[in-house]
């Protein structure tokens, strides 16, 4: 039998193959990002790249709850945390239901992403609605009002648990800083994708941007 050098065993495809180990999103958004950074760079070919290998068209959503920083000064930390360990259990449920995927929790609020706007939207209505009910009776400390971001359109997708994109801004924008208890506001993309959605113009983000909020059913 020919015998096969360890030089040549090593330049072997299926060798190579095994000694590499694959990389994940983030090395290769990083590899990508660094080659988009060099003196010459194509940054367009490598733009494409980068949405090639990691764009979806998602619809995004943003929910807060309502007076953090007030009520944790006024009853303290535990009876916010109280509330946000019981507004978890009331939204993920109802989000799972309409198949949205939630990414991260973050204090009072969490970022969702949907493959469909209409699950957004039926989503974000039926968690004001759940608030509506859970609220009957309720003092002002106790009460759970959620305010809700949403956008549609490109973004990235890294490993499964970040996202980037300007859909993923404009959306926590208007959930986190715009929004009030109760509103379920939208991008104009957002907006575009359901064109028959009953939605009414609600400002300018970013100072450019139309927003608009939802006027629908008993959320009008």
């Amino acid at each position: 039998m020919m015998g096969v050098s360890l030089p040549e065993l090593h330049s072997l495809p299926a060798l190579r193959q095994i000694n590499l180990k694959p990389m994940s999103d983030t090395e290769e958004l990083a590899a990508l990002l660094d080659a988009r950074r060099k003196p010459n760079a194509d940054q367009s070919l490598v733009d494409a790249q980068i949405f090639s290998r990691f764009g979806q068209t998602k619809a995004v959503m943003f929910t807060d709850l309502v007076g953090f920083s007030r009520r944790v000064e006024e009853f303290g930390i535990l009876h916010f945390l109280q509330l946000i360990h019981e507004s978890e259990s009331l939204f993920l449920p109802l989000i799972a239901r309409h198949r949205g995927v939630c990414l991260k929790r973050e204090g009072d609020s969490l970022m969702v992403l949907f493959d469909q706007a209409t699950d957004a939207l039926d989503a974000a209505c039926a968690l004001v609605q759940a608030t509506h009910s859970v609220n009957l009776g309720r003092s002002g400390a106790d009460r759970i009002e959620v305010c809700i971001g949403l956008g549609h359109g490109e973004l990235l997708l890294i490993d499964g648990k970040e996202v980037w994109g300007a859909e993923v801004n404009a959306a926590s924008k208007l959930g986190e800083e715009v929004a009030q208890g109760g509103d379920v506001l939208a991008t104009e993309s957002f907006r575009l994708a359901l064109p028959d959605a009953p939605f009414a113009e609600y400002g300018v983000l970013f100072g450019t941007r139309p927003a608009f909020r939802w006027t629908g059913g008993t959320l009008a």
